[in-house]
């Protein structure tokens, strides 16, 4: 019986009328042999001995989800208990009230408040955003060295990581990029966050351009205002030092409190919100698994107050298993302390459960943008529809999968006019000299693609 079942069952058993809610349960398929996901404490309680040695990696983008005709579900499998997530390590972390049953039902996720958002529902666009991107551009330059270029004659060869991405982020909200991989998502988050220099476009936060912050004093009590969330938990923690001091590092780092004692409390605080024991603060990260150590990481993200988190695919070097208590955890924080998130994945099913609205990126550009309710019940580019065809159906039972269509072009030389027109069933003359602009279609709702703005897609 594999993982999920296994939570279906104990689901059903703990909460009937979540699972009744839930008709037509939809199979997870078994997810490939991941990294190695770190050694479980000894002390899991009962709900999650059962679990344990079933280890999976993170699902590719749209596995594990179900669709009901035009609407796809995006649940994620929770924790086994229907009454409490059981932490790994041993303390019950209480639950949010926003915990999805395992791969519930489209109705089930829609009762989330980020899911529900009516699709004419602009009033938090009317509230100035927290974060700007405006035309946004990262090229790396991926030349030969100057030598050979100069005996072959060959010309700079420039790699387009983000080409021209723009998108706001009201305060208190998620905004989710989507994406296959390679696609420029990430490059987009360590630009805002100062890893990457951009090429060109403006980075605006909370109302000031952050190219135009001058001196250090002013950069440093800039930058303390949003903090970053790495992808693998395991590459992102210090494994000489104690789980304290890595989370005290911050506090240390912005100056904002120098007396030890009251910095070791401050840690105990920060260990507890996240679901672990002050007592973990003396451990190692190698004492802790693949869960726990995302719940550290999540720790140090806060330990220097931050009104907002780039999360790079938090979850996705996670079992899962784990994934639904991290991305609660998450959602239980936002809206305690009243965080906003740039939430970078290629989980469609974690993207529906996390985001208030969704930006789908091919190749270095925006295809699409809209709240999560319209994106996944009414997509309109083609790529969008293409991602959305993937996630397993109800009614597929005895049909063959659709596969996505064609490969990524090599990003060093792009496709001339809309990149995605190689791979587009809509793709015209105009697609493949042209490249399109992002155009507001209503609703919130904008899409580049010369089909859409044609009428020749039939949305």
């Amino acid at each position: 019986m594999s993982i999920i079942e296994r939570a279906l069952a104990k689901a059903k058993q703990q909460d009937r009328a979540a699972v009744e809610d839930a008709e037509g349960l939809a199979h997870r398929p078994d997810a490939e042999p991941g990294p190695d996901t770190g050694p479980a404490f000894a002390g899991k309680p009962a709900a999650a001995e059962a679990d344990a040695g079933a280890i999976a990696s993170a699902p590719p983008a749209g596995s594990g989800l179900a669709r009901e005709e035009d609407d796809p579900v995006a649940a994620v499998s929770a924790s086994p208990g229907g009454s409490g997530l059981a932490r790994e390590g041993g303390a019950p972390v209480q639950p949010s009230q926003n915990v999805v049953p395992a791969l519930a039902s489209a109705p089930a996720v829609e009762s989330d408040p980020r899911s529900a958002v009516a699709p004419d529902a602009r009033a938090d666009f009317a509230v100035p955003p927290l974060l700007r991107v405006d035309n946004l551009r990262c090229a790396f330059d991926v030349s030969k060295p100057f030598l050979n270029r100069l005996l072959e004659r060959e010309p700079r060869r420039w790699l387009k990581a983000v080409d021209g991405v723009s998108f706001e982020i009201p305060r208190g909200q998620t905004f989710a990029l989507v994406g296959e991989s390679g696609c420029g998502k990430s490059t987009v988050a360590r630009l805002i966050v100062g890893l990457h220099e951009p090429s060109s476009g403006r980075i605006v936060f909370d109302g000031r351009d952050v190219a135009e912050v001058r001196g250090s004093a002013e950069r440093q009590k800039l930058r303390r205002r949003f903090q970053m969330i790495f992808q693998d938990p395991y590459a992102s923690l210090n494994p000489r030092w104690r789980v304290e001091r890595i989370i005290a590092e911050p506090i240390r780092v912005f100056g904002l409190e120098r007396d030890g004692a009251k910095i070791r409390a401050r840690v105990a605080e920060l260990l507890t919100q996240v679901g672990l024991s002050p007592a973990d603060g003396a451990k190692y990260p190698h004492e802790f698994s693949g869960g726990q150590r995302q719940r550290i990481c999540i720790a140090r993200a806060l330990a220097n107050q931050p009104e907002f988190l780039v999360c790079d695919e938090p979850t996705s070097a996670l079992d899962v298993s784990v994934q639904a208590q991290i991305l609660n955890l998450m959602r239980d924080l936002q809206d305690a302390l009243g965080l906003t998130y740039l939430f970078i994945s290629h989980d469609l099913a974690v993207v529906r459960h996390m985001a208030n609205r969704v930006g789908v990126m091919y190749l270095g550009r925006i295809a699409e943008i809209a709240d999560s309710r319209t994106l996944f019940a009414h997509p309109r580019h083609p790529y969008t529809r293409m991602l959305l065809a993937t996630i397993p159906s109800l009614a597929m039972r005895g049909q063959r999968a659709e596969l996505v269509r064609g490969e990524v072009p090599n990003p060093i030389t792009p496709p001339p006019g809309c990149t995605f027109h190689p791979r587009c069933p809509l793709a015209n003359e105009r697609c493949r000299r042209e490249a399109p602009l992002l155009r507001e279609l209503g609703r919130g709702q904008q899409v580049a693609c010369h089909a859409v703005e044609e009428g020749r897609d039939h949305g």
